[in-house]
């Protein structure tokens, strides 16, 4: 095995062709992202009587889950909206309905699309298009096709085009934007040219500023600057003029990867452009970029520069600053920003009770997360997934397990939605305390409720039993980890490209030691703690 050193957060990690494992994970905190889906449901975990046996295969029951309170109406609309798709999603694995209710198969159609259900929503469309009265519509492989991008599915997305054009349906802008988009999102670069140049060749689809930008953004996504620069030549060439979203993307992307020469380039050409003008976004955009890095000064400067240019700031941008603020150590200005939010009438949101629990539960106050904490709760503000996950990993860091279970009575008796990463969090607590059997527990009622594991959730499970020396439980997890050749659909959890990598550790302010370049490899545990914490800024 080959060994990288990336002194960040002290961290060592050892690489080679199929994982990496940890040597000595030092303070390391896990950010979590934004809830998933929404669920009726919140998981109820029980101290087991009975001993678990991690290197046993365990075949027990999904832990109990408690339905949330609803009201006879909503409860009644919720159900007949609920089984109405549900029978669709059923329906669409048969061949033999051809005259559904229309309405009840457009819903299931959205609802899948809107959850980014695929699988569920391609065989759902194909249950519409065997429908007498189907009409095929462009707009609705456009959405689909956009889902699919999103979902990593370039060639599902190929082949639903190329459906499109077998349906006699005449492509549009939106349409090959989105197939642009489809590819440059998922790194096929040179498939997203080559539809861009197709498009030229078709009437009245000349690539426009959105379908540029689009191609940007990814660009920016995947670290090829390079080809930014011909893109926007390109655009010039072609007649096309920059719009503030365009703008606006290459400001956001530069920023996030603290390129800051090239930012502000940008913003300087779009004031100079006389038909762009900076809005809200591109004020957050900045001084995010700036705060992000601890640059106070600079962030200060432009937070003033804006208000000149006559932009007002609004909550995002307050939350920004204390987030930047708290990150930097600064709890003065912190407080101060809340003071002035009072006083321009601007009440803190879940957002910002968030950011404040997790800057002080990061530095270790965990008196003041906990004042924080019952504060926000007496605003009747309703604590989140997030919320719990920062107040687990805070506790868990401590050792305060006792606390971790309080949290978790919590969640019991409220209708809060859990996610993947707040399983790991936890998981990941327990795990560092030694409690294997009460780690596995939550491993299971991880499942149970529809929280699918992820890498992190294996890595974490994976790192605790070998410390244990549960070996077998630890081979036999990493033959469930998602492998370097399949896509994952989690651009924070699957590295196929080691230039990539390199680059996003290189912006991190990683110094990376190469003893053997492997292009080809998935890179796990910890890693992708850190590149999770900076995605989710």
């Amino acid at each position: 095995m080959q060994h990288l050193l990336l002194p960040y957060h002290n961290l060592t990690v050892a690489l080679n062709r199929r994982c990496c494992f940890i040597v000595e994970p030092a303070a390391m905190d896990l950010r979590l992202l934004n809830p998933d889906k929404p669920r009726f449901s919140c998981c109820k975990v029980k101290p087991s009587s009975k001993k678990h046996r991690p290197d046993s295969d365990s075949n027990s029951p999904p832990q109990n889950l408690q339905i949330r309170k609803l009201s006879t109406k909503e409860l009644s609309r919720f159900l007949r909206t609920d089984s109405a798709i549900k029978a669709i999603e059923r329906k669409a694995n048969s061949s033999k309905y051809n005259n559904l209710w229309p309405k009840a198969v457009l819903e299931a159609l959205n609802d899948a699309i809107k959850q980014n259900r695929w699988e569920s929503a391609l065989k759902i469309f194909d249950l519409l298009r065997r429908q007498q009265w189907y009409e095929a519509r462009t707009q609705t492989y456009t959405k689909l096709i956009l889902m699919l991008g999103k979902c990593k599915q370039p060639d599902q997305a190929t082949l639903l085009f190329e459906t499109m054009l077998s349906d006699g349906l005449q492509p549009t802008i939106d349409a090959y934007t989105a197939l642009v988009g489809s590819y440059a999102l998922n790194g096929f670069l040179d498939k997203a040219f080559t539809v861009i140049n197709d498009m030229k060749s078709v009437p009245d689809c000349k690539p426009d500023a959105f379908t540029y930008s689009a191609l940007i953004k990814s660009c920016i996504k995947l670290h090829h600057l390079d080809l930014i620069e011909l893109i926007l030549e390109e655009m010039v060439h072609s007649g096309i003029e920059c719009t503030v979203v365009t703008y606006n993307i290459l400001i956001d992307g530069y920023g996030k990867a603290n390129h800051f020469e090239l930012m502000e380039d940008s913003l300087t050409n779009m004031i100079q452009s006389g038909n762009c003008l900076p809005d809200i976004f591109t004020f957050n955009s900045v001084i995010g970029a700036y705060g992000g890095c601890r640059r106070i000064e600079e962030m200060e400067k432009w937070f003033d520069e804006f208000q000149l240019m006559g932009l007002k700031p609004d909550i995002v941008t307050y939350n920004i600053l204390i987030k930047s603020y708290g990150n930097s150590g600064l709890y003065q200005k912190m407080a101060s920003v809340l003071e002035f939010m009072k006083k321009r009438f601007f009440s803190p949101t879940v957002v910002t009770y968030n950011i404040i629990i997790d800057t002080f539960g990061k530095a270790g106050d965990i008196e003041k997360m906990d004042e924080i904490f019952l504060k926000m709760k007496h605003q009747g503000m309703k604590p989140n997934s997030i919320t719990y996950s920062s107040l687990v990993s805070a506790y868990g860091k401590v050792g305060l397990l006792g606390s971790i279970d309080s949290i978790l009575r919590q969640v019991e008796s409220s209708d809060v939605v859990l996610d993947t990463p707040f399983f790991n969090c936890i998981i990941h607590a327990f795990g560092n305390a030694g409690d294997i059997e009460r780690m596995m527990e939550l491993f299971d009622a991880m499942e149970g409720n529809g929280c699918k594991p992820d890498n992190i959730t294996f890595a974490t499970i994976i790192e605790a039993c070998r410390k244990r020396g549960m070996i077998s439980t630890a081979q036999n997890l990493e033959s469930r980890m998602v492998p370097s050749n399949n896509k994952s659909g989690n651009p924070l959890y699957e590295w196929t490209h080691w230039t990539g990598l390199q680059l996003q550790l290189k912006d991190m302010g990683v110094k990376v030691i190469i003893l053997e370049e492997d292009k080809w490899f998935l890179v796990i545990c910890y890693t992708l703690r850190c590149l999770e914490q900076m995605h989710s800024y």
